[in-house]
């Protein structure tokens, strides 16, 4: 695949009211937090070894959990718990890959500066995004085969692998989906027309995992995304992730079932589609066609026709590592418009 670093818009907002930009030509993140919101990332900055975890990996790069404890003179395990912490601030990012036994989580920074918004105000006229936060089990529509199966924060709901099930009622409780082919799909509204604002970009934020009967985490997948019944791109996911319990996941779900998954941020712009730093596709907005509907179709699942179909598990709130269902953010051109 084509690598592109993805074009963001000018002034993009990554959370509410948290925004990233690159600053001038040195190619620098840097993060504005509104105070009054993003108390998470506040959270992962209050500790002065979380601190010093990222200035670590500002300087050397990309780091595993042991070059980090090494290279602070801290326990294994504490350098884990503080980097979780910075995980779900969205202040790190972080892979997993094989090591010479077993895996290994790589860390890396994604800002090297962050202000902190103090005043409110300024916050709200700053605001260039919005965003829907579309609970997991609310798709409209699925076509999925076994293995399969959803569960709510307190049990499974109804019985696995019976693909009729996924649109029982009872789905709008579902904290996690799981299915080895097929693909659900999602109707969020298009606020942009209510505003009349110009879109500059189109985001998916959510969390992922291969699908296998137990887990395994060196089982790919590609997993595809399409909107408004184009397909944007394909992402290979590596693996099921079962080494230890997300953060979120509940005590009741057993340990060799699926844990927690890779947060994954799909961008949709005038230049094509990113994962991240990657390059999906040279699907651009033009193509989704934004403008010419008044809800956005979101589809996810498997495609048959990639190389690897090795099915997906779909993480909303009160599992995995990230406390979140699927979130859409649409990035403006500028201030909302009435």
């Amino acid at each position: 695949m084509d690598r592109e670093r993805a074009p963001w818009p000018d002034t993009e907002t990554l959370a509410s009211d948290r925004r990233s930009s690159e600053a001038g030509d040195s190619g620098r993140n840097f993060l504005i937090v509104n105070a009054h919101r993003d108390y998470q990332v506040l959270r992962g900055l209050a500790s002065p070894l979380r601190l010093r975890i990222l200035r670590l990996l500002l300087r050397r790069g990309p780091l595993n959990i042991n070059q980090i404890a090494e290279a602070l003179d801290q326990p294994q395990s504490t350098i884990a718990t503080n980097v979780q912490i910075l995980e779900s601030s969205d202040l790190i990012s972080t892979t997993v890959g094989k090591a010479a036994k077993g895996q290994q989580k790589v860390c890396e920074a994604r800002y090297a500066e962050v202000v902190v918004n103090l005043d409110p105000e300024d916050a709200n006229r700053a605001r260039d995004i919005i965003e829907v936060e579309m609970p997991l089990g609310l798709y409209t529509t699925a076509d999925v085969s076994a293995p399969c199966g959803l569960c709510s924060r307190e049990k499974i709901l109804g019985m696995l692998d019976i693909p009729e099930l996924f649109l029982d009622p009872a789905r709008v409780r579902a904290a996690l989906i799981w299915f080895g082919k097929g693909y659900v799909e999602y109707k969020f509204p298009n606020n942009a027309k209510v505003v009349n604002a110009e879109v500059k970009a189109l985001e998916f934020i959510m969390e992922l995992s291969s699908e296998v009967p137990g887990t395994n985490a060196d089982w790919p997948s590609d997993i595809s995304l399409w909107v408004n019944g184009v397909k944007a791109g394909t992402w290979r996911c590596p693996g099921d992730y079962g080494d230890k319990r997300g953060s979120f996941t509940p005590p009741w779900w057993r340990l060799k079932g699926s844990q927690y998954g890779i947060l994954t941020s799909w961008l949709i712009t005038p230049k094509g589609t990113f994962l991240g730093d990657r390059k999906l596709s040279d699907v651009t907005l033009a193509d989704v066609k934004l403008a010419a509907h008044h809800s956005i179709r979101l589809r996810l699942g498997i495609d048959d026709r990639e190389g690897q179909p090795g099915g997906v598990n779909i993480f909303g709130r009160g599992f995995g590592n990230h406390d979140q269902d699927i979130r859409m953010r649409m990035h403006l051109a500028g201030p909302q418009r009435g």
